[in-house]
């Protein structure tokens, strides 16, 4: 009896052990959360997020907040039948936020490099809508190219065959409709004055591909710095909010009527609102944090309806003129463009 009491105690400790390991053991999962907000219009730790030196901004009485999402890494089966159970989080495979080929550190470090990349597309876009076009100029002209002679080191690119051009995607689709060895008549600005040269196109390196034999990048003059100043956020979704942020600041005209207004989306240098992740999350987020407008991406608006919250209306938006216009419809009294599941 004395020695099968101690099997029993044994057999009970360790299925005890066991079933606490199973309770601690970390599970390939990770845990959604509504994430902090951040008015891109105001301060962080009392610091302007946008920081405007060199020309006159103006103060608004409303709030244009980007949303976030918070990621628990490290889950255990607590954790995650908390997040099962939960209205607001939501539990996903780890290897969709962190691939297995990349460790935390390199997505964290992927996450901060397009974090400031959203930055640099939000002030292009923006100063474009404020009247500072992007211009197109040579970086570099190739030894023994086409355009060796013709064109120089900062030369600012304005048309081809008098089709305009300002962005670098212009320029290429221009060059490349036309055979290699076309004579194509280039317009630049070369230290202020116009000119225009002819260039004849020779093949690339592949042999067929007509080029003009310059390397090009992209600049946009204004009289002003901007800089945005707001850490500990990765990832690329906070690029509408910073645009309208922007435009915000250096237009007279308050573009929140007064009211609190998230959303979130990325920014391509053509103003083109990309879709995120995390969705369900910012809705939350940006719902506690008072806002009376959500601005949806386009191509998140069916998740968006799935998930939608009580007293938050949700504006549609493919392009930084259509957030324009969602908020300028809102403050004045109207209803946006609503999200729709196609």
């Amino acid at each position: 009896m004395r020695r099968r009491g101690v099997t029993v105690i044994l057999g009970a400790l360790i299925t005890a052990l066991l079933a606490a390991g199973v309770m601690i053991a970390p599970l390939p999962y990770v845990v959604l959360k509504p994430g902090p907000t951040v008015n891109t219009l105001g301060s962080s730790q009392g610091t302007e997020v946008i920081q405007v030196t060199g020309a006159k901004t103006s103060a608004s009485t409303g709030e244009l907040r980007l949303t976030t999402v918070n990621v628990q890494s490290q889950v255990e089966l607590v954790a995650a039948v908390q997040g099962w159970l939960s209205h607001q989080d939501a539990v996903v495979p780890r290897e969709l936020i962190y691939p297995p080929d990349r460790s935390e550190k390199q997505v964290q470090e992927q996450n901060a490099q397009e974090w400031k990349q959203s930055q640099t597309s939000a002030e292009t876009v923006a100063l474009r809508e404020l009247g500072y076009p992007v211009q197109t100029y040579v970086r570099k002209v190739t030894p023994g190219s086409a355009a060796v002679g013709l064109l120089q080191e900062g030369d600012v690119l304005t048309s081809v065959d008098g089709a305009a051009v300002s962005e670098p995607a212009q320029l290429t689709a221009l060059v490349r409709a036309k055979p290699v060895g076309t004579a194509l008549r280039v317009g630049y600005t070369r230290d202020g004055k116009p000119g225009t040269v002819v260039v004849t196109t020779k093949a690339g390196e592949d042999g067929k591909t007509p080029r003009l034999g310059i390397e090009i990048d992209i600049k946009q003059p204004h009289p002003f710095d901007i800089k945005i100043d707001l850490d500990k956020i990765g990832g690329p979704s906070a690029g509408l909010m910073f645009t309208l942020g922007i435009i915000d600041k250096l237009r007279d005209e308050d573009l929140t009527g007064g009211k609190v207004i998230a959303g979130t989306g990325t920014m391509s240098d053509d103003g083109t609102v990309g879709p995120i992740g995390g969705i369900p999350q910012k809705l939350v987020g940006a719902h506690d944090a008072g806002a009376k407008l959500f601005l949806v991406p386009k191509d998140n608006c069916a998740e968006a309806l799935r998930n939608a919250v009580d007293g938050l209306p949700m504006a549609r938006v493919a392009t930084v003129d259509d957030a324009l216009t969602a908020l300028k419809t809102f403050t004045s009294g109207g209803t946006p463009a609503p999200c729709t599941a196609q």
